[in-house]
């Protein structure tokens, strides 16, 4: 597992079952879109190191840590570097 699985806690989902996998499948999707938009270096540095302050000053791994929404992650990131509202 990568340094974004890792920082997304892909490994470390809780409990079992429907729940799960569909957390599963969000942070799989939001590390997809991160690494096309952004590259894989630049991708897992933005999410461990950029301060959102839109998500209260956190980095985006520690407010998907905290319970946000990856897509909440992934719409401050986009705004925050002027990516196209078409590929939000």
């Amino acid at each position: 597992m990568g340094p974004v699985g890792r920082a997304l806690g892909v490994g470390r989902v809780k409990g079992g079952g429907c729940a799960s996998k569909l957390n599963t499948v969000r942070l799989t999707e939001f590390q997809e879109l991160l690494h096309t938009e952004f590259g894989v270096h630049r991708g897992d540095a933005l999410l461990n190191d950029h301060t959102i302050p839109t998500l209260g000053g956190r980095t985006g791994a520690a407010a998907i840590d905290a319970g946000v929404d990856p897509r909440d992650v992934w719409r401050a990131l986009c705004a925050d570097f002027d990516v196209p509202r078409s590929r939000w």
